[in-house]
């Protein structure tokens, strides 16, 4: 898995569809990309995982209530690899950060990511809130995509396949009742499955 994958395959979309032949596969593959990209935007997060642990910058925030720095960072699942550094406008080491609690602290057991790091006094260094100071290395992202994720990716994924037969938004029959606007959000249901996937990033 990648960072920002297909969440389903084309084999698994077709065997969904009913479809038998291979006709329609690069209109389905691209209806598989743009579902992917568009669940994204819907949560504000993604769902695949980095091959390797690489290295991405945060700026940390003064809590005030808590009296702790705290770093937001990108979904984290597997601390292996996991590093912490604070560093200067170039980029050069000050020091490690060596004294923090990943939250939520019960994510692990939920099956959720870590999405923050808040950093004990006792840790050698800390952020001093300029942008993009804190260097955190770690294999982001999530270790399986979730089953609602999936079957919101079939679903929308078949929603921009109708769009074919449909070029003026509207599917259905209005005789029938079975009229839908297919309007530039995703699909109803796609946005009930991923209602609990939903990231909310903190103000700075």
């Amino acid at each position: 898995m990648a960072w920002q994958p297909d969440y389903i395959t084309s084999a698994q979309m077709k065997s969904f569809t009913r479809i038998n032949d291979d006709i329609d596969d690069v209109q389905i593959a691209a209806a598989i990309t743009a579902s992917s990209r568009a669940i994204d935007r819907a949560t504000n997060r993604q769902f695949g995982l980095v091959a390797s642990a690489e290295q991405r910058f945060y700026s940390g925030r003064w809590d005030r209530q808590r009296c702790r720095w705290i770093v937001e960072f990108d979904d984290l699942m597997t601390t292996t690899g996991f590093a912490a550094i604070t560093v200067d406008s170039e980029g050069v080491t000050v020091g490690t950060i060596d004294d923090y609690v990943m939250e939520p602290r019960n994510a692990a057991a939920k099956s959720r990511p870590w999405t923050q790091m808040v950093i004990r006094p006792n840790s050698a260094f800390k952020p001093t809130g300029k942008t993009d100071e804190v260097a955190l290395t770690a294999r982001w992202g999530w270790t399986t995509v979730p089953v609602p994720v999936e079957q919101a990716a079939y679903l929308q994924s078949s929603r921009f396949l109708s769009r074919r037969d449909s070029p003026y938004g509207i599917a259905g029959s209005p005789d029938q009742g079975s009229e839908l606007r297919l309007l530039a959000r995703v699909d109803p249901d796609v946005d009930v499955s991923l209602g609990d996937y939903r990231r909310w990033w903190a103000a700075a």
